[in-house]
């Protein structure tokens, strides 16, 4: 009895504590806004069930961004211009089964590229990441100004990526 009590517990503290401590959050993202002569490429990812268990390696003009999670997002600053978004699955964790899946659909893959368009200057553009089950059906889908900053605004900053331990898609 004891046992059954104290691991109920311990459940709701472990999934309660995450929850009030976003919930509690008052710090909400903002974008800079671009310098002179540029644009800001801001590229998102909500949290997902789905495809969760990815963490895929995101690539802005050939230039290594992030290492994208759920939950979080990554920006940088461009050149007027064409702006190229490339990206490659990979799985956090998994069985064989998962692991052979992302293969494959990275075998598939003729490129890597996500999105491409032009950038004006001034301009602030938002594109949401989102990933299929087994690192399989990553879209890209530009976002209106207004929804995309607000959905960004609830994610954290992707850390800094590593090219040490990464490669080039």
């Amino acid at each position: 009895m004891f046992k059954a009590g104290f691991a109920a517990s311990a459940l709701v503290v472990l999934f309660a504590a995450p929850i009030s401590s976003a919930a509690d959050s008052k710090d909400r993202a903002v974008l800079p806004a671009p310098s002179q002569g540029k644009a800001i490429v801001c590229i998102y990812r909500v949290g997902r069930f789905t495809g969760s268990a990815s963490h895929d390696e995101l690539y802005v003009n050939d230039t290594h961004l992030a290492k994208l999670l759920n939950g979080e997002y990554a920006y940088i600053e461009v050149a007027p211009g064409t702006v190229v978004i490339s990206g490659l699955p990979k799985m956090y964790y998994g069985s064989a089964i998962m692991s052979a899946g992302a293969a494959l659909n990275q075998a598939r893959q003729k490129e890597n590229e996500r999105a491409r368009f032009e950038a004006e200057a001034g301009k602030t553009y938002y594109l949401k990441w989102t990933a299929g089950a087994m690192a399989t059906g990553i879209k890209v889908t530009p976002e209106d100004p207004s929804v995309g900053a607000r959905e960004m605004s609830k994610l954290h900053l992707s850390a800094p990526v590593d090219d040490k331990e990464t490669a080039k898609p």
